[in-house]
């Protein structure tokens, strides 16, 4: 009960998810990351081929993707790993207040305008008159720059902005998204490189693709297209854009410490700070490694960066492959180690939150 209403569970993925406020989980003041699951009404295939229409939605996904670049290009938030499939869409998220912070009030105007600009306007030829209205009203400046480190307003553009292009491609209306999306913190480093995986990994696991070069629509994807930066000049057109611009770089220089925000010099990206202990090669690595584990024709040997990640994490092989396949399930609110569960609360108080039994009974095994 809350404010004389019931609030009803919610079903997903076959456990029973209390509705949380968003505010109760992260804050667009705190650096956060967020594993977001967004599904289609109905779980219909909206994204892809519908079997009942015998229609194909693939462009659907193109404009998840570019909708995805522009928001990374204006956003306080890194985009660390997404996956589209036919009747949803994973991303991770790492909300950035410690960027965000130093923007100027211009900085923060052109940003929004990029992202919701008025009718009279393309996102390429904003006005100074248009920046000007959000700079000279404090309130609405405010507002706007607290939106532009919110995970909500991320998802919130991102899934309106879809929803009303399919609507009126199709001439429809109603819902196009199930329902709100679902947000899953990330506590620690458990958490993060089990939840990249499994979003990375997300389409070979529903069977949709063979290897992560041919997992259409997907972060993996992108960044094992990413040209070597020891090819040369002429491997980089000015006119072609480079794979993987605007997600983070995967590597997280821990050597250096890479002391404060890393803003990213260009306009592709939030930040140029890594998320993962090991750098993207031996990160495509690993997942080409799980890939094979999680089909039973498909093994091989353990590569030594997987041996030195599980020994880093102090977990095995058959918690890493559990945490991986079985990530959506195991956790519900917060995902990391049950110590780190247990002991985290909510930023209104109250009482601490409770690691599903069973991740606490996987993540506890010997």
């Amino acid at each position: 009960m809350r404010n004389g209403r019931l609030i009803r569970p919610l079903a997903w993925g076959g456990q029973h998810i209390a509705r949380l406020a968003r505010s109760e989980v992260f804050a667009p003041d705190e650096i956060a990351i967020i594993h977001c699951i967004a599904r289609t009404n109905r779980r219909c295939f909206l994204l892809g081929d519908d079997p009942i229409s015998g229609k194909n939605f693939d462009h659907h996904k193109l404009w998840i993707e570019e909708r995805l670049k522009l928001q990374a290009s204006a956003f306080g938030i890194d985009l660390l790993a997404y996956a589209i499939l036919s009747n949803h869409m994973h991303l991770v998220l790492r909300s950035r207040p410690d960027i965000f912070e130093q923007w100027s009030d211009e900085d923060v105007a052109r940003k929004w305008l990029i992202l919701c600009p008025p009718q009279k306007l393309q996102p390429d030829r904003i006005e100074q008159s248009d920046i000007d209205m959000i700079i000279k009203d404090p309130a609405k400046l405010g507002e706007t720059r607290s939106r532009l480190s919110d995970v909500s307003w991320w998802m919130r553009l991102l899934n309106q902005t879809v929803a009303q292009h399919a609507n009126r491609e199709d001439d429809e209306v109603g819902k196009f998204w199930q329902a709100r999306y679902r947000a899953v913190r990330l506590l620690d480093e458990t958490a993060l490189v089990a939840c990249a995986a499994y979003v990375d990994l997300n389409p070979i696991r529903a069977a949709m693709a063979e290897t992560i070069e041919t997992s259409d629509f997907t972060s993996a994807q992108q960044r094992a297209r990413r040209v070597p930066a020891d090819a040369g000049p002429a491997a980089h057109p000015a006119d072609e854009e480079r794979p993987a611009e605007f997600l983070s770089p995967v590597a997280l220089d821990e050597a250096s410490g890479e002391p404060g925000p890393c803003q990213h010099a260009g306009d592709a990206r939030c930040s140029d700070k890594g998320f993962l202990p090991l750098p993207e090669a031996a990160y495509l690595q690993l997942l080409d490694w799980t890939a094979r584990q999680l089909k039973a024709d498909k093994r091989g040997a353990t590569p030594k960066c997987a041996r030195a990640l599980f020994d880093r994490l102090g977990i095995t092989r058959s918690q890493w492959l559990s945490l991986v396949g079985d990530f959506g399930k195991l956790f519900s609110v917060m995902a990391g180690q049950p110590n780190r569960i247990d002991t985290h609360r909510p930023r209104g108080g109250g009482q601490v939150y409770r690691c599903p039994r069973a991740a606490r009974q996987l993540l506890n095994s010997a």
